[in-house]
């Protein structure tokens, strides 16, 4: 036998081996550890940034396809860490499709949290009072960003024949006068149909059966409830003046009297595409033609439909919004031009 023969003695054998599996043991704990390391810094806001950043998570995306969107999106560091954190917690099955507003400065879990609550991402589209349907067709397009096209097609009333609030609507008619100013909701998915449709269905809610048959109480159809409330919208904005507003039209249409509203006549200009006259002659120029105009020119708030429906027991013919934005209400001509030359010299010379 060699003299160099190795010891392989049993007691050495087992220290080799020992030395082997604690060193073994030593790295797989050092790659847990910076696995681990890796892991939570990737679960860390992508920077400080809280600019919103709309997220949009198709139906029927999987755990791996939502952390793959937000990366491309910039929202987390690492679509792994995402699909591993929703994987650990058992979050899976919760994730929901959906549009979200996310920002670089949400860590992994916040956002892990927003989507499987399904915090889905809310705008307020506004249709303020007192617009014509051409102004709120213009915001639509320009301020929310919906396409020409589909806010045109949107405001066809053939999409809404059936809709109660129209019932008094003449068919050739368009919507003017009966998108209700209000916010409604929006999400990333919302059409400007479905904003139309909830306008005309908040109208709907103010022209109660009470509120149809009061009109009607006065004489009108409830379309010409309508259309008057439209011109007192414009005329006045103070809701205690309406109801007074709302008297001198009725009177002075009893008595036979144009109604001589400049509003209708600055209408009629602007939708002939003229500039805004009081002379140019048109259907809708009350101060040249008697009766209603041919139907709305705006829309209107609840505080003049009321004024319609019940308007007050006074018994004024005139009335002129001052400079001062005080109405000043009238019983004859020359009380009417008195006050004009008292308080409306910017207003009235305009």
């Amino acid at each position: 036998m060699s003299k160099y023969q190795i010891d392989v003695s049993p007691r050495r054998w087992r220290r080799y081996v020992f030395m082997i599996i604690m060193l073994i043991v030593i790295i797989l704990i050092g790659l847990v550890y910076l696995i681990r390391r890796v892991y939570d810094e990737n679960l860390k806001p992508v920077s400080a940034s809280q600019h919103k950043i709309l997220v949009s998570i198709p139906s029927g995306s999987t755990a791996h396809d939502i952390g793959l969107r937000l990366q491309k999106d910039g929202v987390i560091r690492a679509d792994w860490a995402f699909e591993w954190y929703v994987r650990t917690n058992n979050l899976r099955d919760k994730l929901e499709a959906g549009s979200y507003y996310l920002a670089p400065n949400q860590s992994t879990q916040d956002i892990a949290d927003v989507v499987t609550q399904g915090k889905v991402a809310i705008d307020l589209v506004t249709i303020l009072p007192g617009q014509r349907i051409d102004q709120i067709r213009s915001t639509l397009i320009n301020k929310y960003s919906f396409k020409a096209e589909d806010v045109d097609k949107a405001l066809d009333p053939v999409n809404y024949k059936d809709h109660p609030a129209l019932v008094d609507k003449p068919l050739t008619a368009t919507l003017e006068g009966y998108l209700y100013p209000d916010s409604y909701q929006r999400t990333a998915t919302t059409s400007p149909q479905t904003i139309i449709k909830a306008s005309l269905d908040e109208m709907q809610k103010h022209l109660t059966p009470e509120l149809r048959t009061a009109i009607e109480h006065q004489g009108l159809t409830v379309y010409q409830g309508v259309t008057l409330a439209s011109i007192i919208e414009q005329e006045v904005s103070n809701p205690s003046d309406k109801p007074i507003v709302a008297q001198v039209f009725l009177r002075r249409l009893q008595q036979g009297m144009p109604l001589g509203s400049d509003v209708t006549a600055y209408y009629g200009s602007l939708v002939a595409g003229q500039t805004p006259s009081l002379t140019y002659d048109s259907s809708y120029n009350t101060l040249l033609h008697v009766g209603y105009p041919p139907g709305p020119i705006s829309n209107v708030s609840d505080s003049s439909l009321q004024a319609v429906a019940h308007p007050a027991s006074t018994d004024y013919v005139y009335f002129v919004a001052g400079d001062d934005g005080v109405t000043y209400f009238s019983h004859t001509l020359q009380e009417h031009q008195q006050l004009i030359q008292k308080h409306c010299q910017k207003l009235c010379s305009q």
